[in-house]
């Protein structure tokens, strides 16, 4: 089989993998604190690829998408009039601790809600995300909403480096060692407004009619590959 074969083959699943990347931008458009994702290719040139039956291809045989950078760049705020939405200003996530796993997350959406918990007999209400997680304060406890008319002492932290975040889903991140020191600085919140996903829907649609034109090139130049191999296996048989 020749290399061309293989290199459109490769390059047509990897397009597939960038439809699926921006599809996911386009259904977030209107989810609040989301940051969209750019896809990122390679030359496979660089590396060796296994190919769909287990074998290894050579190098140069077309692209891979090797990486999905986040964008993390701030988005317009949208009024919303709740006591419970915030929305940073500036810098800054959000620290969210998810009780049953022991682990915290980080996110800029503030659209926030209360949840009760059972404490000595007692209910505690604390403000969460809405599935559980609770939201921080600067020190890194819970927060107990006794009065949601008040301006919570709700928690903004900063990474030594931001590149490198986890993806968990919509709007959550993990940090990794690549992110460094976390701290708290002093929050800068809007209350009653929530921050916009800084995913584009125009932006994301040309860049779908990109990923779908070099998808039908690489179809037609497999197409091609194989019409070529075909000729050529007929005059060696004949």
């Amino acid at each position: 089989m020749i290399q061309a074969f293989y290199s459109a083959a490769l390059g047509a699943h990897q397009q597939m993998k960038r439809l699926g990347v921006q599809a996911n931008n386009i259904a977030n458009v209107d989810t609040f604190g989301y940051k969209a994702e750019k896809p990122s290719f390679e030359a496979a040139m660089y590396r060796f690829f296994n190919g769909a039956n287990g074998t290894e291809l050579p190098r140069g045989s077309g692209t891979l998408l090797v990486s999905t950078a986040t964008d993390f760049s701030a988005s317009s705020l949208e009024e919303t009039g709740r006591d419970l939405d915030y929305a940073i200003v500036g810098e800054g996530w959000f620290a969210l601790y998810d009780p049953s796993m022991q682990e915290v997350s980080y996110t800029r959406d503030g659209s926030f809600t209360m949840s009760r918990f059972q404490q000595g007999g007692e209910d505690v209400f604390y403000l969460s995300d809405g599935e559980g997680r609770q939201v921080l304060d600067g020190n890194g406890n819970p927060i107990v909403v006794t009065d949601t008319k008040e301006t919570l002492p709700i928690g903004v932290y900063t990474f030594q480096r931001q590149d490198g975040l986890q993806h968990l889903d919509a709007g959550r991140f993990a940090p990794t060692e690549k992110n460094g020191t976390i701290t708290s600085i002093e929050p800068s919140l809007q209350k009653g407004y929530l921050e916009n996903s800084n995913a584009d829907l125009a932006t994301e649609l040309g860049k779908v009619i990109e990923a779908q034109r070099a998808y039908s090139y690489a179809l037609r130049m497999v197409t091609t590959a194989d019409e070529v191999e075909t000729t050529v296996n007929g005059l060696t048989n004949g």
